[in-house]
């Protein structure tokens, strides 16, 4: 056991908080790199040699100093981390930042400590001035349920102006004193210690702060009731609002140090009383012969200085004016302690706002003045200047550094210098203090000191930690005398804390009711952004002599490179280990030996039995006084566990072969079945098996049942004479299982021999049990292949259900057997259903079997007395377990048929997969079914459903009896067999719902996949039950499409017409046609959910039953159940959302322009919209504006134009293409006929409107069937009139033939200047034959009246087509 350094902390993001202090030290972005225009690579210009030259390594040396800067840039700022681990402040120049620590989650699962930036921002209240010093110190809490805790951290920070201030951990200003002009150089605390002996002197806590001529005490105890007052007070300034309070009042001393010429550091060593001796040698250096001396020595306090004028420089200041030193320098110590008196503070600043505070602070108060203090004596060296001094944890030594690159260790109560360490610039210096483990003392024969034995006091060792930032390394020492005991390569950047203190407020009493988790030392390291705790043991502070855990620690060493050596002497390996084993004297170390070598792979089983055999014969031969209990018990644990080993290891390589014939009658027999019932569950089974395409997990190390003795070491254990298994995950459950019953399952090992074994080994029932099982469950595949394994399963159960404290022999039929109640929740458990329902039914038949044995043992001892042999043979052995065997048996074939189900694949391959329908869906068990709620089995088969993607005509034909003459594909066998198994569960209208809302979730993970919420869409209509139906459709609406759908409404009322795919993925998070389709869903769902709400009356709410076997089940409520839940919609309302989902599905179909959606309704309907569809909201009734109604006719005549357009356009675009496509799932004139009517437009205008446009793209024939519909049937006849003069228009004017210029002649010269008007240009199809216009001229004479201005027009206009016609 040797020192180390150990991480007990890291920073979340340590360069944020450098980024704030060095705001020239932020990351650049890649290539900004700064470059020479006149320096730029000129491949004519340059040679070849140019690129010897050394210019070009200057960027290199440039960008290694950078990133040296980047790295040492905690060597520039002031540090402090609280001992109790709760706070660090990292301060430079004006600003601080404030880390607190939190608990995550690392990269590797586990949960560590991260420093986290708390508060940052500016400490400095007046210009100019800087931070020169920062302390953290945690006060105890006054609580009485959290006595001696810490309850929250103070930060102190002095400052160049002279400032000390406080702070809380959220940089709320608590308090500001100014106690002398000169900067803060150094900042150091004192908290109470536990005297470790009667004779030491209880020292005082305080916090000492040392300016350039001064050192200022302040008293603990004072310290921390201000402190405390002030937190509630600026707390209670928070809350109420008031800001003018005056904080209390605090003690301090103030000392003037004299004789000195400049200090750096400083050491408040406490208060001393000199020993009677010291006190006369003293008063005879000063006084002579002739000086009186009082018969109590005085108590003074003591301070120690670094710097240069001394080197160290030595004070004294008397504690009280009742004991002076010397007599005849009595007026001179009094005139001293005159001014040195506790005194209150003044110059109090804080509460204020900024403007008085700004105020305040320009009037410097009042300083006291300081007591003279002259030094006493110190270490004169001219040419030395100290730079630190480190007081060890119990004020006897102190180690200071200096500009020679020199620590001394000095002795504070002797004040000389006992020992130098050399080539240590710039080092940083701590302590360590560690205390003896009684537990870990050895007695040595002969040894009767009272340190030789476990009881006494423990012994204290103190360590010296030096850190050497240029070179790199941390080292410990040994302080007055030794050697280093460790060293560490640590890096060039970090910081070594020591703080020195623990908790301020505690005392005798508190500060041993709880023992706080403070660190001595710690190591920051701003490159790994990590912090570091020094762990050292007491036992390297022993002396060579004593120290043989030093020895041990070696041969430890000695034996790790020999177990590593690459080519081991087999001859001279086992005795070179024995003797190195032998030769430790430590019992914790022999133990510690015996584990690396039982641990170590390369050794062989007989190795390793020697070799513990060894160590077990020497600890036996000792006498018991100095055997180490603990390490006599683990050698015998461990060779229980290799004669184990052994054993069973020689039983699996013996030639074990049952000649026994198994057939299908003695598997029958077996397993108390019947041959129907032998036969289903082997047609299960061999579904299941063809279906099953996950593979079986393998272990390499047990593919025969091998296990390494390394690894079976390490699974098992004794405890209390008694064999236990381990904490070990599953897979290496599965390996020691496999060790000891895989051959026994495939008949090649002694089964009896195997149980007897384990048994006397000590391993229960119970875990053997459960060891049987997992491998059984685990090896699926291999079972399956060989049905023998379950005769042999069968045997091996009855075995250990006969072993002792198996089964209870206090239970009784009528109560649950813990025994088989383990085997069954591993049934339960387990996902690989076909095992799992073969060992259902092997442990029915052996319970089964067992109670039956009992009963007739029962019933032979009644029948003693009795004839009841007749009713022994008719008893039926009935108990509770068998009951749960059959509820078991029924869940796993349920469970099996449902994995089969999910395990096969369609057989026509989809048309288009995407990727979420193929992940794998997860496996089974009757664990997940039981905790899956009411609908987890059909939300597993609508899963498997989606990623089959069948359609939902398929799911209703499988529902359906086989049919002779069209036999069903295999995967609807099985489908139709889970309708059977599950009727309740699987009822077509729960199905589909839960395929509605698999597959709407699956759209809303990509909203690309536009199918899929198609195919949602169309399983919500075959849902059958209104009530359902309405549910579900309201639960899609409110989950999924109405966010989407507000957003397109916005979107598409912003840009006034069908946007472009950039804002359509921006706002609402699909692209154009995704967005299209999308809007068409919703239409139907709409128009779905005004079907659904219209037939609810009719039909009754379903009532959801579940199957007997599942009957137990709990977990989430159903989507059935929520839909069921749902209230009704407001059909209204509803109605309102389908005309504007119409409007805009137009709208992106047709690509149409100048469509403002919103527009078309007033400030009710816009206000109705995206409500909740159950809610009843105000709509707009009465009489619309005329304008709205002039706008909405205008849009529905765009529909129709592009609707038949999109249908009998010759030339069509792509958006044409996309519309015909739309076509066949819409009539887009009935539609707009329909919408005219919910928009209070004239119905008639839109079917007038439709005629015109199909006879104007030539089709005249659905011109003709639509012209039934019209009502004003004179209107029409005028529009089409017109149509016809553009058609003789066209043949007329733009063929030019002379046949035709001479019948243009020969018309009268009305309609001739009539033509002439006409527009042939409007015309979309003008190669409509002139037959068809003839047609189309009787049609307006039929309608036209005769006595309508334009009738005498349509008769010449017969004449000219007829005319026409003839040429």
């Amino acid at each position: 056991m040797a020192c180390s350094i150990v991480q007990f902390c890291s920073f979340q993001d340590l360069q944020s908080a450098r980024d704030f202090l060095f705001p020239q030290l932020r990351e650049e972005t890649p290539g900004a790199l700064r470059r020479d225009p006149s320096k730029t690579s000129n491949w004519e210009d340059d040679s070849w040699g140019a690129w010897e030259e050394t210019e070009p390594q200057e960027p290199e040396e440039e960008e290694n100093t950078s990133k040296t800067q980047k790295n040492s840039w905690l060597q520039e700022c002031v540090l402090s981390l609280s001992p109790t681990s709760d706070l660090m402040v990292i301060a430079r120049e004006q600003k601080a930042a404030f880390l607190v620590p939190k608990w995550k989650h690392s990269d590797k699962g586990k949960e560590e400590m991260q420093f986290a930036v708390g508060w940052s921002g500016s400490v400095s209240a007046e210009e100019g001035e800087y931070v020169t010093s920062a302390l953290c110190i945690p006060l105890a809490s006054q609580k009485r349920s959290s006595t001696g805790r810490p309850d929250w951290t103070c930060i102190v920070v002095g400052f160049t102006s002279g400032y000390v201030r406080f702070y809380t951990e959220s940089g709320v200003l608590l308090l500001a004193q100014l106690l002398n002009e000169d900067k803060v150089l150094q900042l150091k605390c004192r908290t109470y210690e536990i005297p470790r002996h009667p004779g030491v002197t209880e020292q005082n806590e305080e916090l000492s702060i040392l300016y350039p001529a001064a050192i200022v005490t302040i008293d603990g105890f004072s310290l921390f009731q201000s402190l405390r007052a002030c937190r509630n007070q600026v707390a209670k300034a928070a809350a109420s609002g008031n800001e003018n309070i005056q904080p209390p009042p605090l003690a301090y001393k103030k000392w003037g140090l004299q004789d000195i010429d400049t200090i750096i550091d400083h050491a408040s060593i406490g208060i001393m009383t000199l020993s009677p001796f010291d006190q006369m040698k003293t008063a005879s250096n000063i006084g002579g012969f002739n000086a009186a001396i009082k018969n109590s020595p005085p108590a003074m306090s003591q301070y120690i200085t670094v710097g240069s004028s001394p080197f160290t420089g030595f004070f004294y200041a008397l504690e009280g004016s009742t004991q002076p030193l010397l007599s005849h320098v009595a007026l001179a110590v009094a005139s001293k302690l005159t001014s040195a008196l506790f005194s209150a503070a003044s110059g109090w600043l804080g509460w204020k706002s900024k403007h008085e505070e700004e105020t305040v602070q320009k009037q410097k108060p009042k300083m006291e003045p300081a007591t003279p203090l002259a030094v006493r004596f110190g270490l004169p060296d001219s040419r030395r200047h100290g730079e630190s001094i480190c007081l060890s944890p119990c004020n006897t030594l102190a180690a200071v550094t200096d500009d020679f690159g020199r620590v001394i260790l000095l002795d504070v109560a002797r004040g000389i210098a006992i020992r130098m360490w050399k080539g240590y610039r710039d080092a940083q210096v701590g302590w360590i203090q560690v205390v003896e483990d009684l537990h870990e003392r050895v007695p040595e024969k002969g040894d009767f000191s009272p340190f030789g034995n476990t009881q006494g006091p423990s012994r204290v060792a103190q360590f010296l930690v030096i850190y050497a930032p240029r070179r790199g390394i941390l080292e410990v020492w040994n302080t007055q005398q030794g050697p280093r005991v460790g060293a560490f390569n640590v890096g060039k950047h970090c910081r070594l804390l020591y703080p020195g203190y623990k908790i301020m407020g505690l005392n005798n009493v508190t500060s041993q009711s709880w023992q706080p988790q403070t660190y001595q030392i710690c190591l920051v390291d701003p490159v790994s952004a990590s912090v570091k705790a020094v762990n050292v043991p007491f036992h390297l502070a022993l002396s060579d002599k004593k120290s043989e855990r030093a020895k041990d620690l070696h041969l430890v060493k000695k034996l790790a490179a020999l177990l590593r050596a690459k080519s081991p002497r087999l001859d001279s390996f086992e005795t070179e280990i024995k003797e190195l084993i032998l030769d430790i004297k430590y019992p914790a170390t022999k133990k510690q030996a015996l584990e690396s070598i039982l641990a170590s792979d390369r050794l062989s089983f007989s190795c390793l039995r020697n070799v513990t055999e060894t160590l077990m014969d020497t600890l036996k031969n000792q006498e018991l006084e100095s055997v180490d209990e603990g390490l006599l018990q683990f050698c015998a644990s461990k060779l229980k566990l290799l004669q184990l080993y052994e054993s069973v290891s020689q039983l699996n390589t013996l030639d074990f072969h049952s000649d026994t014939p198994f057939s299908d009658n003695d598997l029958a027999v077996l397993l108390r079945l019947d041959d129907k019932e032998l036969l289903k569950l082997r047609a299960l089974l061999e579904k299941y098996k063809q279906e099953s395409t996950k593979a079986t997990v393998r272990f390499s190390e047990d593919a025969d049942g091998v296990l390494p003795v390394k690894t079976f070491l390490e699974y098992l254990e004794y405890e209390k004479d008694a064999l236990s298994l381990r904490k070990i995950g599953e897979e290496e459950y599965v390996a020691l299982g496999s060790f000891f019953f895989w051959k026994c399952l495939h008949g090649e090992s002694s089964t009896e021999e195997i149980c007897h074994t384990l048994e006397s080994a000590g391993l229960s029932p119970q875990q053997l049990l459960s060891l049987l099982l997992s491998v059984w469950l685990s090896k699926e595949k291999d079972i399956l292949d060989k049905p023998q394994s379950v005769c042999c399963l069968h045997t091996m159960l009855s075995l250990l259900s006969k072993m002792k404290v198996a089964i209870d022999e206090t239970w009784d039929s009528q109560s649950v057997s813990p025994w088989w109640q383990q085997m069954r929740m591993a049934c339960i458990q387990s996902e690989n259903n076909g095992a799992a329902l073969l060992s259902a039914h092997v442990g029915h038949s052996v319970a089964a079997q067992m109670s039956s044995s009992a009963t007739d043992k029962k019933f032979s001892q009644m029948a003693l007395d009795a004839d009841a042999e007749a009713l022994t043979d008719s008893w039926e052995a009935l108990s509770l377990d068998t009951e749960y065997w059959k509820l078991l048996l029924r869940q796993l074939e349920d469970c099996l048929i449902l994995q089969t189900l999910l395990h096969s694949k369609a057989s026509p391959p989809a048309a288009k997969v995407s990727s979420p329908q193929t992940e794998p869906l997860p496996r089974l068990s009757v664990k997940k079914l039981l905790e899956g709620g009411k609908g987890g089995i059909a939300d597993s088969v609508a899963k498997w459903i989606f990623k089959q993607d069948l359609s939902p005509e398929l799911l209703k034909c499988a529902n359906k009896e086989r049919d002779v003459e069209n036999p069903d594909e295999p995967r609807e066998d099985l489908l139709h067999l889970a309708y059977e198994q599950f009727p309740c569960s699987l009822e077509l209208d729960v199905l589909h719902a839960h395929c509605c809302w698999e597959y709407v979730v699956q759209w809303n993970k990509d909203p690309e996949e536009a199918r899929f919420l198609v195919r949602s869409i169309e399983h919500l209509k075959h849902i059958l039950n209104p009530h359902v139906q309405n549910g579900i459709a309201l639960m899609m609406w409110n989950t999924f499409l109405v966010k989407r759908f507000s957003a397109a409404t916005y979107l598409m009322d912003k840009v006034g017409k069908s946007p472009k795919d950039r804002l359509c993925r921006r706002d609402v998070g699909m692209s154009d046609t995704a967005l299209t389709s999308f809007l068409g869903s919703c239409l139907d769902l709409l128009q779905t959910s005004l079907e659904a709400d219209i037939s609810r009356d009719e039909i009754q709410v379903p009532v959801l039953d579940t199957e007997d076997a599942w009957l137990s089940v709990e977990g989430p409520i159903s989507i059935v159940e929520l839909a069921l839940e749902q209230r009704p919609i407001h059909y209204p309302l509803v109605e309102h959302h389908s005309i504007l989902c119409s409007i805009l599905y137009a709208s992106m179909c047709f690509s149409l322009k100048s469509v403002k959606p919103l527009a078309f309704f007033d400030s009710k309907g816009k206000n109705a919209f995206f409500k909740d569809l159950t809610s009843i909201q105000l709509l707009p009734s009465g009489e619309m504006d005329p304008n709205f109604i002039s706008v909405r006719q205008q849009f529905l005549l765009k529909v129709v134009s592009a609707a038949v357009q999109a249908q009998h356009s010759k030339d069509r675009d792509p958006s044409a293409e996309a519309a015909n496509t739309h076509w066949k799932a819409l009539n887009w004139p009935a539609l707009a006929v329909d919408l005219a009517h919910h928009l209070q437009v004239s119905e008639d205008v839109i079917r007038r409107h439709y005629v015109g446009e199909l006879y104007n793209h030539g089709a005249d024939l659905l011109g003709e069937e639509a012209i039934f519909q019209v009502q004003d049937k004179e209107v029409l006849a005028s529009q089409l009139l017109v149509l016809t003069g553009q058609r003789l228009a066209h043949a007329l004017f733009h063929t030019q033939t002379k046949e035709g210029m001479e019948l243009l002649a020969r018309l009268p010269p009305t309609l001739c200047t009539w033509l002439k008007a006409m527009n042939p240009q409007d015309l979309q199809n003008t190669g409509v034959p002139i037959a068809a216009t003839a047609k189309l001229v009787h049609k307006v004479i039929e309608l036209l009246p005769e006595k309508h201005g334009q009738y005498s027009l349509a008769l010449h206009l017969i004449d000219a087509v007829e005319a026409m016609a003839t040429l």
